[in-house]
Parts: structure tokens; sequence; C-alpha cells
């Protein structure tokens, strides 16, 4: 996911999908504490693409603040 595709969304949207991906990461870090991982780059992924839309909630936070 792209930063310029995160700052299309809605707030509403992006807290949504960072709920999801939270849930996501989660569940990725289960499956590698039992050894079910298949794809171990994806944890790295979906840490990013938190930290994406967290940068972008607070950018919009500052906005509308100032």
């Amino acid at each position: 996911m792209k930063a310029q595709e995160i700052r299309t969304k809605s707030v509403e949207d992006l807290n949504s999908q960072l709920k999801d991906l939270k849930a996501e990461l989660f569940n990725l870090r289960f499956q590698l504490a039992i050894n079910q991982l298949e794809n171990p780059m994806r944890i790295k992924a979906v840490k990013k693409d938190i930290a994406r839309i967290k940068t972008v909630l607070r950018e919009t936070e500052m906005r509308e603040g100032a």
C-alpha cells in the first residue's frame, strides 16, 4: 500500500483498516509462534502499513488542529 493511496481515504476508512491490520498482525505473530507461518516477510509488510496509516492519521490531526 502506498502513502498516496492512504491519503485519499477518509479518516473512518483509515481507522477501520488500521483495526484490520492490527488483527492480521496478531494472527501472523500467533502463526509464527506455533511455526505455521508461510511468509515471514508479511509481518514486516503489515507493520509498515500500520506505520503509514498512523502517520497519515497524525498528519490529518495536525492539519485540523492548526
